[in-house]
């Protein structure tokens, strides 16, 4: 015997209420220089006409994409939430009614083509430039950092062997096997402009010089950047030295440098909470493919969108 619908899924809820999610959606689908982006991939993207199936419309594989990013989603689990969730497929633009969503291999080749053409870059100079016309602009003051990104230590795999461009490294009195990712991050805005990536065994102060646009005239870092004073000036000539001070067995800190490191930690902090937002909103605490280019690529599309997620009430009251 068939089911009949329900009001409610007929379109006649009474009691509904927008969720969380939803909202968040929504807010996304404002605040997204979604013509912007999708010009940087246009270039690179097959064309219509040809045999075979047309292809998917960049804007709507790009909203994919970004979904993944945003709810930390595999291929096969976006295409799941695709037919799952009404808020996500109104978000994409998909009317199971006339159409199927894409499936995961779409989705794969999707991200395979930014990766090869090394499109997540130019997206994320794409977004700085929309942020910068909106007033969100990098001023002379920046504070870099990293943040370790784990990775699968097992080798219970097809190959049994870990990621070779994966390595562990000891933090505090813990090992870490993984990837780190680094930022430069405006000291103002919270702006991120510069990103790079290392296994984990490398030192934090052997990438300070790719985090620096050059302008600056104040650094802020922990103490794993102490004594780049002169890599420093060689990148960004103007620039003070106010990382943090460290101590020695033989040499302890003075009263004072303890307290200039305080005052510091009030600008330095500020980082946190990109790392806040890529790793406990976005849900980026685990890399989700092998090999460093790819899981670059991952990180490079995952701060662009801490960035626009950073500045979203802005852009929306811009907007209003």
């Amino acid at each position: 015997m068939m089911r009949q619908n329900s009001f409610a899924e007929a379109g006649f809820e009474k009691y509904r209420k927008k969720t969380r999610r939803e909202q968040f959606l929504e807010d996304m689908d404002t605040v997204v220089p979604w013509q912007e982006l999708v010009e940087v991939i246009e270039p690179y993207y097959p064309k219509a006409g040809g045999r075979g199936r047309p292809p998917v419309g960049i804007e709507r594989m790009l909203r994919v994409y970004f979904l993944q990013h945003w709810f930390n989603l595999s291929d096969p689990a976006v295409e799941e939430a695709l037919y799952d969730s009404n808020a996500i497929r109104q978000f994409v633009g998909i009317d199971l009614g006339r159409e199927p969503a894409p499936d995961e291999t779409t989705v794969c080749k999707f991200r395979h083509r930014l990766e090869g053409h090394e499109l997540t870059p130019k997206l994320f100079l794409a977004i700085n430039h929309y942020l910068a016309l909106k007033g969100v602009k990098v001023s002379s003051g920046t504070i870099v950092d990293a943040s370790i990104v784990a990775a699968p230590s097992s080798t219970k795999n097809k190959d049994k062997k870990r990621d070779p461009d994966m390595h562990q490294t000891r933090k505090g009195n813990e090992w870490h096997f993984g990837m780190k990712m680094y930022i430069g991050v405006d000291s103002k805005t919270k702006l991120i402009h510069s990103i790079a990536t290392s296994s984990a065994n490398m030192h934090e102060s052997q990438m300070i010089g790719e985090l620096l646009h050059g302008e600056e005239t104040r650094v802020w870092g922990d103490s794993a950047y102490t004594g780049q004073r002169e890599t420093i000036l060689n990148k960004a000539p103007y620039a003070q030295d106010f990382t943090h001070r460290k101590g020695f067995g033989y040499r302890q800190l003075t009263e004072e440098q303890r307290r200039q490191n305080k005052t510091k930690s009030k600008v330095r902090a500020k980082v946190e909470h990109i790392f806040l937002v890529s790793k406990r909103v976005f849900g980026f605490n685990k890399v989700r493919y092998k090999r460093l280019k790819k899981n670059t690529a991952h990180v490079v599309t995952n701060l662009g969108l801490v960035n626009i997620y950073m500045n979203r009430r802005r852009l929306l009251r811009s907007m209003a």
